[in-house]
């Protein structure tokens, strides 16, 4: 997602289908603020969640939203699908249909992968959890079909290549829990990367779960399918 920017003078033109020459005007008279600040600068960066105020009208104040989800296995990432319920079918009813649709998908989860979901409306936010130069961890429970060993503990860390993208995936952490079940951290997300890391032990994936991103861990209080709102400081994580 874009990080939506702008100057003052432009925003205020476009809103009010004004001239710049007539915003100029308005700023050097003191009649507009931002977030709370008298604004005369007419070169002022602004963004969509800058409180703009002109003549004690509000001409923005929207609101950002970051919304922990999670998700169950059978329904898709996606805003909308014609086959399959999606995690915005889920917030039906705990939010307004404009928010909904202001929302976009922190760190995907396919069809049949459980867990933690981020959405928000905020570019910069998401953009630092996903970014590939911030290095973001993701933790996944993984339960197999057959028993794992030490030596996918040194093929995991080793990293592996996939001929057809022509790609060696990063370094990953896996703990072996139990015979039969693992931990995965990834700082990366490459598509069914997982699944594929573990195929090449002929070891199919029974379920998979995504725990955290980043410092951000699932709420354990939260049953398939809930949500809540973050906090500030998990915002801040």
């Amino acid at each position: 997602m874009a990080i939506c920017t702008t100057r003052l003078d432009r925003f205020i033109s476009e809103f009010c289908q004004i001239n710049r020459k007539a915003v100029r005007l308005i700023l050097a008279q003191k009649r507009v603020s931002v977030d709370g600040n008298i604004a005369t600068d007419i070169a002022q960066i602004v963004d969509q969640f800058s409180s703009i105020v002109m003549d004690d009208k509000i001409l923005q104040q929207n609101k950002a939203h970051y919304i922990m989800l999670n998700k169950p296995v059978g329904v898709v990432c996606a805003t909308k699908d014609e086959k399959h319920k999606t995690v915005i079918d889920l917030l039906v009813g705990q939010f307004d249909q404009e928010t909904l649709d202001s929302l976009h998908i922190v760190g995907r989860l396919d069809l049949n992968t459980s867990g933690l979901i981020l959405l928000t409306n905020d570019s910069r936010w998401s953009e630092r959890l996903t970014s590939p130069e911030h290095k973001v961890s993701k933790c996944y429970q993984v339960t197999l079909k057959n028993p794992v060993t030490d030596e996918y503990i040194t093929a995991f860390a080793q990293g592996m290549y996939f001929s057809y993208e022509n790609i060696t995936t990063k370094p990953a952490v896996l703990r072996i829990i139990s015979p039969f079940e693992t931990e995965v951290i990834l700082i990366e997300g490459r598509y069914h990367q997982i699944k594929r890391m573990f195929g090449r032990f002929r070891n199919p994936v029974v379920a998979l779960h995504r725990d955290s991103i980043g410092q951000l861990t699932l709420d354990k209080s939260l049953s398939s399918g809930e949500s809540r709102v973050l906090n500030a400081a998990e915002v801040l994580m």
